[in-house]
């Protein structure tokens, strides 16, 4: 298939993230605080009080990358818009962040894993960014989870407590864990402490090479208070938004990413040969030979158990794929980067109101009109493209 656009072009790539960037900028920003969550195809904003922590996080990211990228000083006042709201309404008195919120009212105080690997990340960008009241709130997150959910023992993060701190939930996820590493390595990146870089190692080896041995290499979302795998766990839910069952090619491809992050800073044996497997079974059992694109989850025997097609998967994946072929001078990887981008410029990209769309069904049908529901803010793939131009950019040096 001949391609529509040089997908692998720092032009391209700016362009892309400005496009999408439109979307959401400046509707997005609440002028009593924060920002709004809830947006239609067409940019409506569908509900205008709830708050999730996620989209509140990612919105700081986005404008964080927004400002180092053009040094616009609106998206810098953005980043402080957002970080007094994340302060001032997700904050508790214990330390711990609100998960969801309705105006006035805390909906759910639970204390997520995966929140403050979000609240991490957005320190962190937010401090690279030139916002630098927020250099103190990365050791403060860093100190919480350190508090709480690190787990000396399994040297890997407790997923859920509760809002008081006292109860455990005997769950516990790779994906927290996950996301937890990318915010470290950001940690690193803005401030140069080694000991976000130490943490996030530790963090991918005992994921990807001990974790990942429990499923013959691969890497299994869900597993009981020992770190033993629980297979079952909502099977009958495999649509689930933050937990769902099979495995995740995207995750895998999003490991493949961190790991080639992680070896670019610091170089270990093992890490891009496990980057290139993860890569290499996702695309095997979850690329859609006759509809295009990655499908969402396959099951134990490698058959599609989700076909539908998420936006993230598709970025994440375009971005694990540049790293690849960047760093292996394999040229294969450029071919599955390019099948990524023009399945997406076909299917998931929205050229009329900008932004991605965030599922459709296996036949790149949509499923609603709902483009941006709490969670999406289009971090994944505005993110996906700036690593590219990173590594791009690396070749021209």
């Amino acid at each position: 298939m001949e391609k529509t656009n040089d997908y692998a072009s720092i032009d391209f790539l700016t362009k892309h993230i400005q496009h999408t960037m439109a979307f959401y900028h400046p509707r997005c920003i609440d002028k009593e605080g924060g920002f709004f969550h809830y947006f239609k195809d067409d940019g409506q904003i569908y509900d205008t009080e709830t708050r999730h922590l996620v989209s509140s996080t990612r919105f700081i990211f986005n404008y964080a990358m927004a400002y180092q990228a053009t040094n616009e000083p609106e998206y810098l006042a953005a980043v402080h818009h957002g970080l007094n709201y994340l302060r001032e309404r997700h904050l508790n008195e214990n330390g711990g962040y609100v998960w969801l919120l309705k105006g006035r009212e805390n909906l759910d105080q639970t204390n997520h894993c995966y929140g403050f690997a979000f609240v991490l990340l957005a320190y962190s960008v937010a401090f690279q960014a030139g916002a630098t009241q927020a250099r103190q709130w990365i050791d403060e997150t860093f100190d919480l989870m350190e508090k709480h959910f690190w787990s000396e023992q399994d040297g890997l993060y407790k997923d859920e407590i509760s809002s008081d701190w006292y109860q455990v939930s005997p769950y516990r996820g790779q994906n927290a864990n996950m996301h937890s590493c990318e915010a470290l390595i950001m940690a690193f990146d803005a401030t140069g402490n080694e000991k976000f870089l130490t943490r996030a190692q530790q963090v991918a080896k005992n994921i990807c090479q001990r974790q990942a041995r429990l499923a013959e290499g691969q890497i299994w979302e869900h597993y009981n208070e020992n770190w033993q795998i629980d297979w079952e766990y909502n099977k009958n839910d495999p649509k689930n938004l933050f937990r769902p069952w099979g495995f995740q090619p995207g995750h895998q491809t999003e490991w493949c990413k961190l790991l080639m992050m992680l070896n670019a800073r610091q170089a270990s044996d093992w890490m891009v040969n496990t980057a290139k497997y993860l890569f290499d079974t996702a695309w095997k059992f979850a690329w859609d030979h006759e509809n295009g694109g990655l499908c969402y989850g396959y099951d134990t025997n490698g058959a599609i158990c989700d076909g539908d097609k998420y936006f993230w998967v598709q970025a994440e994946s375009f971005a694990a794929a540049a790293w690849l072929a960047n760093t292996t001078n394999d040229p294969s990887y450029w071919d599955k980067y390019n099948a990524l981008w023009e399945y997406s410029w076909n299917h998931m990209i929205d050229h009329k109101y900008g932004a991605w769309f965030r599922i459709l069904t296996q036949d790149n049908q949509t499923i609603d009109n709902c483009k941006s529901p709490a969670g999406k803010t289009d971090y994944h793939t505005m993110g996906a493209c700036y690593e590219v131009i990173k590594q791009i950019g690396s070749n021209l040096e």
